[in-house]
């Protein structure tokens, strides 16, 4: 009889999230023609391309806020054919890149909207530990806040649930540098107890957070593996993202993705969601 050979102690961790053949059609015009995606079960997985590879669109279709095809699998469970508030309820925080707040509301009913039942008492506690300011403006209309303070509430938001997977969208677009880094600590420990999918065109941020890395183009994916493997080869750095290789040492705190005319934009019916928008502005 044949003994069963044992699990190597080394083997990795499967993905959290797995994505196969995924494909978007918006109005008729195809957005995504079949990307491939693994999540980490641990750490940041970073999402890169230049302007207009799909990387919101891939993010919409994981989220179900936008018609999709293929194979998105969460923790070993298929959830293509779910609408986008059950995966909610299975545990996927989502920052989107428009942020997404409430403006009418205060920063505390934002929160409180955020709340999700049965998934236990809301980590205020946390939220207040990373983001002392939310606390402070908690009766602050959240359309009066900066930018910077916005982008804080949506990612509180993710926080406050105990969930499973971080979706975080261009989390640093457009915020002054003193913000961007007050928002790579909060996702740098976030990532520490939760998998962070994360979309950013920052190459220093992806440097400092990311484990592993996947790359669009027009659409598909071009890339899959390491980050720092990616980002320490200049050519596949400039073929792929369109920008130059800073001299060792230099931390590349200027480096960004680069951009191409992007796709004519298609409409998205995302009104599922409060941060959607009904034009595809893909980043």
């Amino acid at each position: 009889m044949t003994t069963p050979a044992a699990p190597r102690a080394n083997a990795p961790a499967a993905p959290l999230l797995t994505v196969r053949g995924l494909r978007v059609v918006i109005g008729g015009r195809h957005i995504l023609h079949g990307v491939d995606l693994d999540v980490a079960a641990g750490g940041t997985t970073a999402l890169l391309g230049r302007n207009g590879a799909g990387k919101t669109t891939t993010v919409r279709g994981i989220l179900g806020l936008v018609p999709r095809t293929g194979s998105v699998v969460l923790a070993g469970k298929e959830t293509v054919r779910l609408p986008t508030h059950a995966l909610v309820c299975r545990g996927v925080g989502y920052a989107p890149e428009d942020r997404g707040v409430f403006a009418a509301l205060t920063v505390a009913e934002n929160l409180r909207l955020a709340e999700r039942p049965g998934a236990g008492e809301p980590a205020y506690g946390l939220v207040h530990e990373l983001f002392p300011e939310l606390k402070q403006r908690a009766r602050q209309a959240a359309g009066t806040l900066s930018g910077g303070q916005q982008q804080m509430v949506a990612i509180a938001r993710t926080l406050l649930n105990g969930n499973r997977l971080i979706i975080a969208d261009e989390p640093t677009k457009g915020l002054a540098p003193k913000v961007v880094t007050e928002v790579a600590q909060v996702l740098e420990r976030a990532a520490e107890a939760v998998p962070v999918l994360l979309v950013e065109q920052n190459l220093a941020l992806v440097r400092r957070l990311a484990r592993h890395c996947a790359v669009l183009a027009d659409g598909r994916t071009a890339h899959q593996g390491p980050a720092t493997d990616l980002l320490a080869d200049p050519e596949a750095t400039r073929n792929l993202l369109g920008v130059g290789h800073r001299a060792a040492g230099g931390q590349g705190a200027q480096e960004h993705a680069g951009a191409r005319a992007p796709s004519p934009a298609a409409p998205a019916h995302t009104a599922a969601h409060p941060a959607a928008r009904t034009t595809e502005a893909d980043a």
